[in-house]
């Protein structure tokens, strides 16, 4: 009797109500989730993301006429506008559902107050995969001065790392042409932050900014134009800029000799050879060469 009673528990709660059973009624009033005009959602004034990319919300849109919405939207009451709801999440579905012709979308209604609203816009935010660093570092910089979270407890929030995301607000102090660049993919997060260390001194910050956009350096090599700059006491910028090259006249006529590519890398003193190889059999015939 008892083995019986065991197996039919077992297969679940569910297994006991009906299949046309609403379980939407065994949920919290707001947990639920509603289906309303969309003509009623208004975008929240909040939403730390201010530019949404016209390709994306087309792609979005397409994606949504043929499947739906797949994730409800996060909205509340509007206290002064009865029969209206703010977005606190969702303000990209809410777009890309308009340029569908949607008339309806699904959406849990929240009771929040307003400095709820926007702490779990943030965090949403935040998680988003398609978020420019910037956006990020906008975001985390909200949370950390409106709702006086700790960087340490921000971080615990996301499940990320308390020194990236310091790191990542630090983006804020960057100058606006470099916001530009990297808003424009012209620069790399890591480039940024290597135009970044030169804060105090911004005629070079330029200069560096216009050497990796013009000269295509990688994130490797401004960090060197970067060490060498300082190394040199912040004024020789010609000499900086040698120090970044990894090729040489001398360096080309060494890798003609053993027929392999050769490099140097230049250090506070001194510096180091490099030469590539291909296989094991290739390193040999160069250290044969060499020998």
């Amino acid at each position: 009797m008892s083995v019986k009673t065991h197996n039919a528990l077992g297969r679940g709660f569910d297994s006991l109500l009906s299949n046309d059973f609403d379980k939407s009624i065994l949920l919290d009033e707001s947990e639920r989730i509603q289906k309303i005009s969309i003509d009623s959602l208004v975008p929240n004034i909040n939403q730390p993301r201010k530019d949404f990319d016209k390709k994306a919300l087309d792609d979005l849109s397409s994606s949504i006429k043929s499947h739906g919405i797949l994730q409800p939207l996060i909205v509340a009451k509007i206290d002064d506008k009865p029969g209206f709801y703010s977005i606190i999440a969702g303000e990209r579905r809410f777009r890309a559902s308009k340029l569908a012709n949607l008339k309806t979308l699904p959406v849990i209604v929240k009771e929040e107050e307003n400095k709820n609203k926007l702490e779990i816009a943030l965090i949403e935010n935040i998680q988003r995969v398609d978020l420019s660093p910037l956006e990020q570092a906008q975001s985390v910089y909200e949370l950390h001065q409106k709702f006086d979270l700790s960087y340490d407890a921000i971080a615990e929030r996301l499940g990320k790392n308390p020194r990236t995301l310091a790191n990542n607000v630090r983006l804020l102090n960057l100058p606006q042409y470099a916001k530009d660049a990297l808003n424009q993919n012209k620069i790399s997060e890591g480039h940024a932050r290597t135009i970044l260390s030169l804060v105090n001194t911004p005629d070079k910050q330029r200069e560096l900014l216009n050497s990796i956009i013009d000269k295509e350096w990688s994130v490797r090599q401004a960090e060197r134009f970067v060490i060498a700059l300082k190394n040199l006491g912040g004024d020789d910028v010609e000499t900086a800029h040698k120090r970044v090259l990894t090729q040489t006249p001398l360096t080309q006529k060494f890798s003609q000799s053993i027929k392999a590519p050769v490099s140097v890398r230049r250090m506070a003193k001194g510096g180091k050879l490099e030469i590539s190889f291909k296989d094991e059999d290739d390193l040999k015939r160069i250290i044969d060469q060499l020998i």
